[in-house]
């Protein structure tokens, strides 16, 4: 990790967001707020989804990974970021720093791949309805989340293998609120082209290749919608899809701004702003958006409500 005439960095000092003392006070209040509904949110999803035998279904058993990974995403990155606010200098070891990276890869990458499962789950429901229980059995899904996670950590081994191979002497400031690869990268002592464009690429062909899984299901299920005769019909095919559709395009649209476009386009600031977007607030709208949007999860929501008054 260190060249012979330097001394090795053994820990770093995260920035934050902003270096303001009254908006410390204000955003730690809003992001433990933010924080609080994520937990409650994601954790109100899968208790529902276990205990509600209506949604015992390959779509909700999916949904109910993708709020687990959510809670996941948010909390390897929420609580340093508070504790940012409350203190004068946020101090990370390297092995912390390491482990916040991984976790933060993980849990994304999991999220990219969970969405692309979801959006397949929808093209099989509603163009190949009857094949649908044998092409979405239990054996099936489970293959489809164990290729999710494995794909999510071979991509936070390829950062890390090449975080791992970088060198860092001298500056051991970090201007993010959490141990993202981008500003590591820029910390480093040593060059290497490898560290730059491997992890890149990884996480570039991921997003390729779910967001062609998530547009090519999408264009079969707008087809097959465009044939039913009835509106009613058709109005309740496509309904099952908004809440997915909704999730993918604020996920998509932000880590492509972050990831796809060229670093000279934006400033350090954009991406931290951006950053905080996917990392931190859409882990809380995805309990929102498909509770909100979604009435069989409003009727086992109310079915529960009903129950625990009921035995009250």
């Amino acid at each position: 990790m260190s060249n012979n005439n330097c001394t090795a960095v053994t820990e770093f000092i995260i920035l934050g967001l902003t270096d303001d003392p009254t908006l410390h006070v204000i955003l730690f209040v809003v992001f433990l707020g933010v924080y609080a509904v994520t937990l409650v949110g994601n954790l109100t999803i899968i208790t529902l989804i276990r205990n509600s035998s209506q949604l015992h279904t390959p779509m909700y058993l999916f949904l109910s990974h993708l709020a687990i990974v959510d809670i996941g995403y948010s909390s390897s990155v929420t609580p340093i970021m508070l504790k940012n606010f409350l203190l004068d200098k946020t101090i990370i070891p390297l092995g912390g720093c390491v482990a916040q990276l991984f976790f933060g890869v993980t849990f994304g990458t999991a999220e990219c791949f969970l969405l692309a499962v979801m959006a397949y789950d929808r093209y099989m429901a509603i163009c190949n309805p009857l094949l649908y229980a044998t092409s979405m059995s239990t054996r099936i899904c489970t293959l489809l989340l164990i290729t999710s996670y494995l794909g999510a950590c071979v991509n936070a081994w390829i950062f890390i293998g090449c975080l791992l191979n970088l060198s860092f002497c001298g500056p051991n400031k970090i201007n993010h609120f959490f141990c993202d690869y981008s500003p590591l990268l820029k910390l480093s002592y040593s060059h290497n082209d490898l560290a730059e464009i491997l992890p890149a690429t990884s996480a570039g062909s991921i997003i390729m290749i779910t967001v062609i899984i998530i547009l090519i299901s999408y264009a079969y299920i707008l087809f097959s919608v465009l044939k039913i005769s009835s509106t009613e019909g058709r109005s309740k095919a496509f309904s099952t899809c908004t809440s997915h559709l909704t999730a993918v395009t604020l996920f998509y649209g932000t880590i492509t701004f972050i990831y796809v476009m060229p670093k000279s386009s934006y400033s350090t600031d954009e991406n931290k702003v951006v950053s905080v977007f996917y990392i931190v607030m859409i882990p809380m709208l995805n309990p929102l958006i498909y509770s909100l949007r979604n009435n069989e999860v409003k009727g086992a929501l109310r079915k529960l409500m009903s129950r625990k008054h009921h035995f009250s």
